[in-house]
């Protein structure tokens, strides 16, 4: 399928009326705890729309979520928001009645500062887990924030690395497409590189937008100048996550902490996308505007797929990502299972490093997954990313003839794919994986004779 939009710089400013900041204010402290060798990182971000905007988040489905998502979870109900405050440094999660009250501070203090209703502020926080804020240096970071507001591509460089932790490089995305002959941009920044197999819903209850199993976060926030209703935003952004970020895995750990935000301005002008055209579209039929909620929803598809594609990459440690495609099984849910099984087994994702095409760990894992598997059925093997020619290590639940020098070729680039049939049925599934390797282990270990390296 042609795409039907281009690539341009500006990540979350790039539509227009958003601004946005990034400030250091050393929430973290200078020199303690793992993931803080980069010196004086911004650690306070901000992005605000000159004018009030449809809202639409997707949360986390753990049973422990931190005060900033119970506060989105509440706040985006009414459809509409103008800001996001993000910290890095500490999530604020598992810090009871406390961390409700700094969240609601962060948000009344960004609000007075820009003279916004306080309820149209949202918040979000990444870091350590079971901390407390603290609270001074991050109102300082707000201040400080709401001072430099800006429109330029630094400026939303500076917001993107005030959201890092333990990433290494910063995570940004953007495309112009047309609704209705009218330029319409979509722009967003993310965050993650560790405890990443994000599982969410709108509502942050299970189940979530996809099955999904149950230090760092999963963060994404969207901007968009489009003039779409706040339901039929919903809709398209629960799609794009369920194709993208409920669809990757570094370590099979779900984070108290993930968000997706999406603000809508309308400043584009385009005719408005309403919540008619998008249960229509959604439904199958074809009415007058559809094409331009269709190329929309594509469009927060790529960019949330593109997002996601960055985190597996810069996950702690990694040194190869492996796309899981699962098809033939009974149905979707049990794709899903398998593939998961797959993607977050130990011993796979150690192979995996090895450069080991060890088809023995994979159909292993299959087999205590959920999915209904036969062994005489299953066949598994290895392509490039993307590609059509595959190296099948075992047919019908036999090894191949397949030479094991060419099977290891097969699994030694830095990106593949491994594809698995289970020919029972129509169900599939996939998933973008990472390898587990020393350098995850040493990161994430801990130091008991340095108490400042300790905590979530």
């Amino acid at each position: 399928m042609k795409l039907k939009f281009t690539t341009i710089p500006g990540s979350v400013v790039a539509p227009r009326g958003f601004l946005s900041a990034g400030v250091f204010c050393d929430i973290k402290r200078l020199g303690t705890g793992k993931g803080s060798s980069k010196g004086r990182k911004r650690d306070v971000a901000l992005i605000v729309s000159e004018v009030p905007a449809a809202v639409a988040g997707l949360f986390t489905t753990n049973q422990i979520c931190a005060a900033p998502v119970k506060l989105c979870i509440d706040r985006v109900k009414s459809g509409v928001a103008q800001a996001i405050v993000i910290n890095s440094g500490n999530a604020n999660a598992c810090t009871g009645d406390q961390g409700i009250k700094d969240a609601r501070a962060m948000a009344l203090l960004a609000a007075q500062e820009l003279r916004l209703p306080e309820e149209q502020v949202l918040v979000a926080s990444t870091g350590r887990i079971g901390v407390e804020l603290p609270m001074e240096r991050v109102r300082e970071g707000i201040l400080a924030a709401c001072a430099e507001l800006g429109g330029s591509a630094e400026h939303a460089q500076h917001a993107a690395e005030a959201i890092m932790t333990s990433d290494t490089r910063l995570k940004t995305a953007a495309v112009e497409l047309r609704v209705a002959g009218k330029p319409v941009c979509i722009g967003g920044m993310c965050k993650g590189a560790g405890m990443i197999q994000p599982g969410m819903s709108l509502s942050g209850r299970r189940p979530a937008a996809t099955p999904s199993g149950l230090h760092a976060t999963m963060l994404c926030f969207i901007t968009t100048d489009a003039a779409i209703h706040p339901a039929a935003l919903r809709l398209a952004l629960q799609e794009a996550v369920t194709k993208s970020f409920n669809r990757i895995t570094v370590d099979g750990d779900m984070s108290t902490n993930d968000t997706v935000l999406v603000l809508a301005n309308g400043l584009a002008e385009n005719p408005p996308i309403t919540e008619k055209i998008a249960r229509a579209v959604k439904a199958g039929k074809n009415p007058e505007g559809s094409a331009g909620f269709t190329e929309f929803s594509r469009a927060l598809e790529h960019v949330c797929l593109d997002l996601a594609k960055k985190i597996v990459r810069d996950g702690e440690g990694v040194h190869r990502v492996v796309t899981v495609r699962v098809e033939g099984a009974k149905n979707n849910r049990e794709a899903d299972a398998a593939a998961r099984a797959v993607a977050n087994s130990a011993l796979v994702k150690t192979s995996w490093h090895g450069g080991d095409p060890n088809w023995g760990r994979i159909i292993d894992a299959l087999g205590y997954s959920p999915a209904t598997v036969v062994e005489q059925k299953v066949d598994i093997g290895y392509s490039a990313p993307g590609g059509r020619r595959v190296v099948w290590s075992l047919r019908n639940g036999q090894p191949t003839k397949v030479s094991y020098p060419v099977l290891c070729e097969a699994a030694a680039p830095g990106e593949f794919d491994l594809h698995i049939r289970l020919n029972l049925g129509a169900g599939s599934a996939l998933m973008y994986a990472a390898d587990l390797t020393e350098a995850y282990v040493d990161f994430n270990k801990g130091d008991v004779s340095d108490p400042k390296n300790l905590g979530g």
